[in-house]
């Protein structure tokens, strides 16, 4: 199975999987940006609500919870309204007893989302 980030990764995730004759589909991930400086990840968070900070970004800037929770939310909004144009009405498949092949764009910064 072939999941992909979009927007970036999912033209080349395409012809993988086609070539593979496997099934595509996405996987839904926001980066946290520090606010001011929102290229610095400091964490992401996922369309099932799954947060995963970069604690050592966090510690150095001191960023509070509540700014977390802020960015969080916006980006959660963001995420819903990506579901919906993505998939619609359409569940995620399921990944269980799959091999997995992740595919990105060439604009990887920090891996934070990845």
């Amino acid at each position: 199975m072939v999941i992909t980030l979009p927007r970036g990764g999912v033209p080349v995730a395409f012809e993988i999987a086609k070539e593979l004759n496997a099934p595509l589909d996405l996987c839904l991930v926001r980066k946290l940006g520090v606010p001011g400086m929102n290229e610095l990840a400091m964490g992401a968070i996922t369309s099932d609500g799954v947060i995963l900070l970069n604690d050592e970004v966090v510690s150095e800037l001191d960023i509070s919870p509540q700014i977390i929770e802020q960015v969080a939310t916006n980006e959660m909004r963001e995420l819903c309204r990506q579901a919906y144009l993505y998939q619609g009405d359409r569940q995620p498949s399921r990944i269980h007893d799959h091999i997995l092949i992740l595919v990105d764009d060439d604009g990887i910064a920090t891996a934070t989302t990845i």
